[in-house]
């Protein structure tokens, strides 16, 4: 364990954080315009600006308000809310390559979504509670197989979390296979593009969700984190300032779960959002920064759906295709350190 770095060092490291978060921030508001900007046919500023304002332009309001607008605050809660989950898993194990993405949550969502549509021929409502079902139903049996609820070396635990989870996900993926075999063509494409994961369906109703869950989960995530840090001291030390090791963890836990399922019930799973944004907020930062994190998320987001809708020609690839194709080699570039890093404290 390293010694805690001295006051006057703690206060630099905070300014820098916010600093830096402060940039992310602006750099996140100049994304929102472009997407609400630029596209096919391109808004000029100031038919957007009346647009906003309430003003009735005939094709631009529908434009702005009905389409653009709605995609790119589902695009900055969703990414809010996988940096969020990301980073509390990482944290939490004490391991970089841990996220929702990798250990199996993100898909028991998806799984959830595909069996609603196997058996039930569900859409819309009964999706989303199909696939919040599937990922907290993945973290209970999670906890239930590493054993995270019970008391433990901390160390033992967190690897225990992160290999079931890496199995269960494989599992899950079969499940997901033979199911879409089982849908009719026209099903089987529909389920294929919702696990890719795309903003291409985002209302104002589906932001309302998102943004109603965040208000609840943030503060919620809030209150835990200044337990996370006393749990980053180890179990037994945790333990004698009396905080309950096991309580702690699996609230963490359900809380990560919550706000990842959620996610994933709205937009699909975009890939590696949650696993991207904590490394590059700790890059930035220089130790774990849950609030970088969150914008870091929110600016992947929305830079992977722009690049998605402009930089193909006539072709729209979904926001899930471009955070895949960032995510994978990033993932591999972690594979390749982690050994040398060590936990990744």
């Amino acid at each position: 364990m390293t010694a805690p770095a001295p006051a006057p060092a703690r206060a630099r490291r905070r300014r820098r954080t916010a600093g830096y978060a402060a940039a992310a921030a602006l750099l996140l508001l100049a994304l929102l315009a472009v997407r609400v900007l630029v596209g096919t046919p391109m808004v000029p500023v100031d038919l957007a600006l009346r647009a906003l304002s309430g003003e009735n332009v005939p094709g631009i309001s529908f434009i702005v308000m009905d389409h653009r607008l709605p995609v790119a605050v589902v695009a900055v809660l969703a990414g809010t809310a996988f940096g969020l989950s990301g980073t509390t898993f990482q944290t939490l194990l004490r391991n970089p390559l841990a996220s929702p993405d990798v250990i199996g949550v993100t898909v028991g969502a998806s799984a959830g979504a595909v069996i609603a549509m196997a058996f039930f021929q569900a859409d819309g409502r009964a999706l989303f509670w199909f696939a919040l079902l599937g990922g907290l139903g993945t973290a209970a049996l999670l906890l239930v197989v590493s054993g995270a609820g019970r008391p433990g070396a901390a160390g033992a635990v967190d690897n225990r979390f992160v290999l079931v989870g890496i199995a269960l996900a494989a599992a899950l993926h079969a499940l997901i296979s033979y199911l879409l075999t089982r849908l009719s063509l026209h099903s089987a494409g529909d389920a294929m593009h919702w696990m890719i994961g795309s903003l291409s369906s985002s209302t104002w109703d589906r932001a309302a969700v998102l943004a109603a869950a965040l208000l609840v989960l943030i503060p919620a995530l809030a209150l835990l984190v200044v337990r996370l840090r006393i749990l980053q001291l180890g179990d037994d030390t945790a333990t004698s300032l009396g905080l309950s090791v096991p309580r702690t963890r699996v609230a963490l836990i359900l809380v990560a779960v919550a706000l990842s399922a959620l996610t994933v019930a709205v937009t699909g799973p975009l890939s590696f959002v949650a696993f991207l944004a904590g490394p590059l907020a700790r890059m930035i930062a220089g130790r774990p920064s849950f609030p970088l994190a969150a914008v870091i998320g929110a600016v992947i987001v929305l830079v992977a759906d722009i690049a998605g809708q402009n930089l193909f020609g006539t072709t729209e690839l979904p926001a899930g295709v471009i955070t895949g194709a960032l995510g994978a080699p990033f993932l591999l570039w972690m594979l390749t350190r982690t050994p040398s890093s060590g936990s990744g404290r």
